[in-house]
């Protein structure tokens, strides 16, 4: 069976990363950047060609895929003369990986069917590393025929692939799963340096915490900065942190149940990015802690 054309919008870390496992796949693949060309550039060496915008990207491809930071920088790509919408074909299948909130996605959705194609959310978890590989995890949503269709494409790209039902309940997913995640990292961040103050030895404290029912991969990796100054088992940063977070808020008073536990969490990393720690990895969010909570 032949390969879908794949047009991929969005080449930073995680999406060059993407790009690079469906080439090693030997997918044809169309690509559409932003200021940075690093990823773009090795795409195109190695065969990708350069489109000349969104709706060209689709104009030309089988299946669009974006992986951009936030919904405005989707929107930015799916609507006007020159985006998606502009240039679907019908039946054609347009993905966004990104992060999203579910409301935006949901809109889209109408907005790409209306125009004759469909529309999946498939936000990801886990690294750039991991995407090289093959590994990621993808938390699906939308019309499952046309899930079901572009399933094997997803599986050349993640280790684990969920549908989650309603277009938009990957976006929800995923911004839950970061709501728990970014909540756990800031209670860890409170617990090493509530640890210092106390005296109390950072590694005794991961070991007893660790040893109980709270120890989790999740802990293990968090960790590693504040064990070993190694903060890039979890590399991703305070201000993606932050942003995921508030989207959770935004997701959450949109649905009329406004979040109880979420102001700790969002509280901190918006503390942090606004106090110069924006580009660091979410376990150096302890750094911020130990500024806050050692004052005088």
């Amino acid at each position: 069976m032949t390969q879908p054309k794949i047009g991929f919008i969005g080449l930073g870390l995680m999406g060059g990363a993407m790009v690079s496992r469906l080439q090693d796949k030997e997918y044809d693949v169309a690509v559409l950047g932003n200021r940075d060309r690093t990823e773009i550039d090795k795409a195109i060496a190695r065969g990708a060609t350069e489109a000349a915008s969104a709706r060209n990207v689709a104009e030309t491809t089988d299946i669009v895929m974006l992986c951009m930071g936030t919904s405005a920088h989707v929107e930015g790509r799916m609507r006007g003369d020159d985006g998606v919408i502009a240039g679907i074909k019908p039946g054609q299948i347009v993905i966004d990986f990104g992060t999203s909130l579910p409301g935006s996605t949901r809109t889209l959705g109408a907005e790409v069917a209306a125009a004759g194609g469909i529309y999946l959310d498939a936000p990801i978890g886990r690294t750039p590393t991991q995407a090289l590989e093959g590994k990621l995890n993808l938390m699906c949503a939308g019309d499952k025929d046309a899930f079901d269709k572009v399933l094997p494409v997803l599986n050349d790209l993640a280790e684990n692939v969920f549908h989650l039902g309603q277009l938009g309940n990957g976006h929800a997913m995923k911004l839950i799963n970061n709501f728990f995640g970014q909540t756990t990292g800031a209670a860890l961040a409170e617990a090493f340096t509530m640890g210092d103050v106390m005296g109390i030895d950072r590694r005794q404290l991961y070991d007893v915490i660790f040893a109980g029912p709270l120890g989790s991969p999740f802990m293990e990796l968090w960790s590693a900065y504040a064990l070993e100054g190694n903060p890039n088992k979890l590399a991703f940063s305070i201000q993606n942190a932050a942003k995921d977070v508030g989207y959770y808020d935004q997701m959450t008073r949109d649905a009329g149940t406004p979040s109880i536990m979420v102001g700790g969490a969002l509280g901190a990393l918006r503390g942090a990015t606004e106090g110069g720690h924006g580009d660091a990895m979410v376990p150096e969010l302890l750094d911020y802690f130990a500024e806050q909570l050692k004052q005088g």
